[in-house]
């Protein structure tokens, strides 16, 4: 095992690419001294679509932010079907870079969550951080990120774009909105949970299973496998999009609400799917029954309730807490498939992906001695 280093974050080695000074400029920080870190390896995954103009910028920047880090690392770009030649870039930029940079290529756009479960399934390291491919996230804090996971011996570090470079009515006030309403529904006080520069132990992040829309909501579903205080939120850096076209658009909001609704669900009742649709059907078959009950009375003094509106809704009502009672069992049924079948991947990796694969014991950064 190597010894444990200092960490000192310096501005990006040689020079920028041509036409780039405005990204250099946006990288470079100043040398910064950081305490020892325990020896560890650290997986970086970065799912990107149709990222062309931003392929081999990133490469450079995670490199330039890692070129001293001290401890072996990787880094993961996972391609999601691009069709602008995103791929290709990569791979030729990640054969001249070292055979620490792996990319993943998709068959087709999985979509963003699946990209990430993708990276993180081949994430070999002991800490795994998440970021987006379009250079808004800066990979200068990502050593901050891993040394206080370290030190302070959490699961997870979120980031907190606290000046974001973003649209006011496309992304600040639809984010500020969904922020507070995932808050008030997880109970989780993160201010942030929109940004994608995260930092894991790999044994927890890897208990979870990614889903639809469901990266936006990892703390969440981490608060199933480990302790809120084992979670923590550090500010970080936040630049504006200086190439690319952004795959953000309003209707991704809408999906974020829907999204909401499942993760509700299993934070209460994910493991006992059974207690919410039984206590459902019975209250509404009680509903039925005090009708039918109240009809049933009023039949016995005489009354005619055959053309009573009451009549049919106290049928249908014990028939639908039949129904909810059914669905619980089903569920319950589903939910055991469900954690049997965990290791079942929501995506399909293309077959041209050996170079992504290499032995576990290469493919890792030179480690400083």
């Amino acid at each position: 095992m190597n010894p444990p280093t200092s960490l000192v974050l310096d501005p990006p080695l040689g020079a920028a690419p041509v036409g780039e000074p405005a990204l250099a400029a946006a990288i470079s920080k100043p040398a910064i001294a950081l305490e020892p870190l325990p020896a560890h390896r650290l997986s970086v995954v970065v799912p990107m679509y149709n990222e062309r103009e931003n392929a081999a910028p990133l490469i450079d920047a995670v490199q330039a932010a890692l070129a001293d880090y001290g401890q072996p690392w990787e880094l993961l770009v996972v391609d999601d079907g691009s069709r602008d030649g995103t791929a290709a870039l990569l791979s030729q930029h990640a054969r001249r870079v070292g055979p620490h940079i792996r990319v993943i290529r998709l068959a087709r756009n999985f979509r963003q969550t699946a990209a990430m479960q993708a990276g993180i399934d081949a994430a070999r390291g002991d800490v795994i951080v998440t970021m987006d491919g379009d250079l808004q996230n800066d990979p200068s804090d990502i050593p901050r990120l891993v040394e206080r996971l370290l030190r302070e011996e959490l699961d997870l570090v979120a980031g907190w774009r606290q000046q974001r470079q973003d649209g006011l009515w496309l992304r600040k006030i639809p984010s500020l909105l969904a922020n507070r309403l995932i808050r008030k529904i997880t109970g989780l006080q993160f201010q942030d949970l929109g940004c994608s520069l995260k930092a894991f132990r790999a044994p927890v992040l890897k208990q979870v299973r990614l889903y639809g829309e469901m990266h936006r909501f990892i703390p969440a579903w981490l608060a199933t496998v480990t302790a809120p205080e084992r979670m923590a939120e550090e500010p970080v850096q936040h630049h504006a999009r200086l190439r690319g076209q952004s795959k953000y658009g309003i209707s991704r909001s809408l999906r974020v609400v829907v999204d909401l609704l499942a993760v509700f669900f299993f934070l209460r009742f994910g493991t006992r799917p059974g207690h919410f649709f039984g206590v459902l059907g019975l209250g509404v078959m009680m509903v039925g029954m005090a009708l039918l009950s109240y009809l049933g009375v009023l039949k016995l003094l005489g009354e005619s309730i055959g053309g009573r509106p009451l009549l049919l809704l106290g049928f249908f009502s014990i028939l639908g807490g039949l129904q909810f009672l059914t669905t619980g069992v089903l569920a319950e049924l589903l939910m055991r498939v469900y954690f049997e079948g965990r290791q079942v991947r929501p995506y399909q990796r293309a077959l041209h992906t050996a170079e992504a694969d290499p032995a576990p014991e290469r493919g890792w950064s030179q480690t400083a001695p």
